[in-house]
């Protein structure tokens, strides 16, 4: 996620003293909370994660209590009780996708838990590089539509759904309005409604449960077995100071519903909180085993095709 909560304030500003953390292992643990998946995780290279870093930290006011090297994101993370994440990059601008992807994979080759997803710029020769990137290995295919400006049904992109569909390969997309981008004309319900309608068969998941038209997205996800979600950002006990939305408007029967298409994820590491702070909030819900178990394991597995 990139940019500032949606009342346009210093969103680091709001976030409690507590939320630092100075070792991942001092965390209370919940049982439940072991063997996870983290279906959203960033991984980047180093000069492109401080960019992006710094651009949220100029848009938001945000700053990051945690290192975004691979090696302590992956300590981080299993100290939690993610055992496996999936590895999201994106490509801001033409031409770096091909180079980025190739990193990535050949960092996740080298890890027991990463799950490497590729990227392509609209603008770049999109059908070379994605087929480049899931013949290296890639599982799946990340936009971040309002950076990226492309919107879910841009039809430059047509060669990457169409590979997506051939490879069942799915996708991930930032298509929802939050933090503050409800005027980006990239995204929106309609816009990933249109792809849906589109590419039937790729599984498509929209980060951050679809805020703010959480409510559309979550009717589409029951309307269509392809449309999944993830929860990174948008239902962590900050979300109310960070993105002017309160987790607790998304009930328990949502997830209870669409157990097996709601993914955990985190947007780690690039958080201005601690690792807590993302889950907290979910297990204190009232859930049976057999959401929390497809909530933290099971969905990203049926999203991933191992089921």
């Amino acid at each position: 996620m990139t940019g500032g909560g949606r009342s346009g304030g210093a969103a680091g500003d709001d976030v409690p003293d507590d939320a630092t953390r100075d070792d991942p292992g001092d965390a209370d643990r919940d049982d439940r909370f072991s063997d996870v998946t983290d279906a959203h995780v960033h991984l980047m290279p180093e000069r492109l994660m401080a960019a992006i870093r710094s651009a949220l930290h100029d848009e938001a006011g945000w700053s990051f209590p945690d290192s975004a090297a691979q090696a302590d994101v992956e300590r981080a993370l299993r100290a939690q009780g993610v055992a496996r994440y999936v590895a999201l990059p994106y490509a801001h601008k033409p031409g770096i996708a091909r180079e980025l992807n190739a990193w990535l994979l050949e960092r996740a080759g080298a890890s027991e838990m990463a799950i490497p997803f590729a990227t392509v710029h609209a603008d770049d020769e999109v059908r070379a590089v994605v087929r480049d990137a899931f013949e290296g290995g890639a599982r799946g295919l990340k936009f971040q539509c309002p950076v990226q400006g492309c919107a879910p049904d841009d039809p430059r992109l047509d060669p990457a759904y169409e590979l997506a569909a051939e490879y069942d390969r799915p996708i991930v997309f930032h298509a929802g309005t939050a933090p503050m981008f409800e005027d980006s004309p990239h995204v929106g319900l309609d816009r990933f409604r249109a792809f849906v309608d589109s590419y039937p068969e790729v599984r498509a998941c929209c980060a951050h449960m679809g805020t703010y038209e959480h409510e559309g997205f979550l009717d589409l996800a029951r309307e269509r077995e392809s449309v999944f979600l993830d929860t990174c950002v948008a239902m962590a006990s900050t979300a109310p100071d960070l993105l002017d939305f309160d987790p607790a408007s998304i009930p328990d029967a949502a997830f209870e519903d669409l157990a097996g298409r709601i993914m955990y994820g985190s947007d780690y590491p690039n958080v201005p909180y601690a690792y807590e702070r993302e889950r907290e909030h979910l297990l204190s819900r009232d859930l049976s085993d057999g959401a929390f178990d497809a909530l933290l394991r099971g969905a990203a597995a049926r999203f991933l095709g191992e089921r």
